[in-house]
């Protein structure tokens, strides 16, 4: 493993941590040429299901997109990082859970909308109301209406 800091060709493995659902595996590393420490992740290299859009076109499954799209909902509300990322990795654990080569947009964005329902109501009423696109302030008002029962 090449150091991040100097670039050298020889770091050790200090502690390796599993982790909590085994789903990767955590390494402090040192350098050996300027002793400086850093974290590498091992996670199983697998592959997501393309994305079809309304319009019939495919595309990769991006999960900084996934994840930007969440806290674009999420700004300026309180609500941790280390959730965000759990709602990722549940989302993204549901996706490879289908074993589809692909699926459609619409019900990664269902998914994304439940994970939001359950961090914040306001992210999930921001997010739906750019994802279902209203048509007019019933539409909107019905949505609240959902959130408050």
């Amino acid at each position: 493993m090449k150091c991040p800091f100097c670039s050298h060709m020889e770091t050790q493995v200090v502690e390796t941590r599993v982790a909590e659902d085994a789903s990767f595996v955590r390494r402090r590393r040192q350098c050996g040429a300027c002793e400086k420490r850093f974290t590498t992740y091992e996670r199983p290299d697998l592959s997501f299901p393309a994305l079809v859009k309304k319009d019939g076109r495919r595309v990769d499954y991006r999960p900084e997109k996934l994840r930007g799209s969440m806290n674009l909902a999420l700004r300026k509300r309180p609500v941790p990082i280390a959730a965000v990322d759990a709602a990722v990795e549940r989302i993204e654990e549901r996706l490879l859970s289908f074993g589809l080569r692909e699926i459609a947009s619409s019900r990664l964005g269902e998914m994304v909308m439940l994970e939001l329902k359950g961090l914040d109501q306001v992210a999930y009423i921001r997010f739906a109301s750019v994802y279902r696109s209203f048509e007019d302030i019933d539409d909107f008002k019905n949505l609240v209406d959902e959130v408050r029962t």
